[in-house]
């Protein structure tokens, strides 16, 4: 069975290396709009799935692994900024506040269509974040990709007060506990080569 990443994000390709398995990617074009009523858990964990599904139909033979991941501040969800200007705004409503990184994961057979999904979630409080310190973090860091504007496993750890979570990975935006788990349970076994 082939791997593909349904993403075209650097930051998963690099998490989904760490695993050793050879895996393509391909980047899924579907609607990001979120539902009405739909809560920022179903929201991410839908997505996940439609991502999987999509690429799933045109590469047959092959484990679908498809990710999204939020950042939820109270319910409002803070998605890739894209410019500089949204990143200081980001940045200045998570300051001195909790934020949780919600991220959905699914990884589904493309032949039978079997899937396994689920959220993770990661929770960060940050510092107090004066204007001189986001600019720092701006000018030294591309985080315009990244949602909230957070890229955890660079300067953005200079940012926060405290963590919780079971998978740090999945600040990063792909669980990687969960993925090795989901992958055994289709018979890839990364250490069993």
């Amino acid at each position: 069975m082939n791997v593909i990443l349904a993403s075209s994000s650097i930051f998963r390709k690099q998490l989904l290396s760490k695993l050793g398995i050879p895996f393509k990617c391909i980047s899924p074009d579907i609607n990001e709009r979120r539902i009405k009523g739909e809560s920022v858990s179903e929201y991410v964990q839908r997505l996940s799935i439609e991502k999987a599904k999509k690429i799933g139909i045109s590469n047959k033979s092959s484990i679908i692994i498809g990710s999204d991941e939020v950042a939820d501040l109270e319910g409002k969800i803070l998605g890739k900024p894209l410019s500089r200007n949204k990143a200081k705004n980001q940045l200045r409503l998570l300051s001195g506040k909790k934020v949780i990184f919600r991220t959905g994961l699914c990884v589904m057979n493309s032949d039978t269509e079997k899937y396994y999904s689920s959220v993770s979630n990661y929770s960060i409080t940050f510092k107090d974040l004066k204007d001189n310190i986001i600019d720092s973090y701006l000018d030294n860091d591309d985080v315009l990709k990244c949602a909230a504007s957070i890229r955890i496993e660079g300067l953005a750890i200079n940012l926060v007060k405290s963590m919780r979570g079971n998978d740090p990975s999945s600040i990063m935006g792909l669980p990687l506990l969960k993925l090795i788990n989901y992958l055994d349970k289709f018979g890839i076994n990364v250490l069993s080569k």
